[in-house]
């Protein structure tokens, strides 16, 4: 199988379902956004510092493959496809937020992101994932029916940007790289 077709040399594309839109069009934005959050915790899992959350790290990036096929497919056939979420995967999520949490300092100040790669990757995926739910919201908020996994998925999204978020604390105080704080002028 090649992997050009040419179908898409004018601006289209194909959904899952066979629909064609505009590659501009705000659902191609929500998974070609989570298509570059997926780059991002793959780098990650590259990184010998976070070695024992490689298997979470691969499995969020299962997860985020399904959502994406989810928003890949097209939204009028009613029972073409769901993600494959489940209350498991927020909880695994959550688990690892709490687990990595026992050993940080309390924040009372926001981070200031970077330090050093690791840091900086882990703040990046947080960001996109955030940039991912804001598109994902407004493509809902588009479409004229709103259906049960729709709010499944932004929960899931909204609590990996937290895992993200902790994950890049975990990874200072793993490489003893000072972490610094925005403290605001007086």
């Amino acid at each position: 199988m090649k992997i050009y077709t040419k179908t898409g040399d004018e601006g289209q594309t194909s959904l899952y379902g066979g629909k064609r839109i505009s590659k501009s069009d705000l659902q191609i934005e929500c998974y070609g956004t989570l298509d570059e959050l997926n780059v991002y915790v793959g780098y990650l899992r590259s990184k010998a510092e976070l070695s024992e959350q490689i298997e979470v790290l691969k499995e969020i990036q299962d997860r985020i493959f399904s959502v994406g096929s989810y928003l890949a497919s097209d939204f009028d056939k009613e029972k073409l496809f769901k993600p494959e979420l489940k209350s498991t995967d927020i909880e695994l999520i959550e688990n690892q937020i709490d687990a990595m949490q026992l050993t940080l300092t309390e924040l009372k100040y926001f981070v200031l992101p970077g330090g050093n790669d690791v840091v900086s990757l882990a703040h990046l995926a947080r960001v996109v994932c955030r940039k991912a739910e804001r598109i994902i919201v407004a493509f809902y908020n588009a479409l004229p029916k709103q259906r049960e996994e729709q709010a499944f998925v932004l929960q899931y999204l909204n609590r990996l940007s937290d895992y993200f978020f902790v994950l890049s604390r975990y990874a200072s105080l793993k490489t003893n790289t000072t972490e610094f704080l925005w403290i605001p002028r007086k």
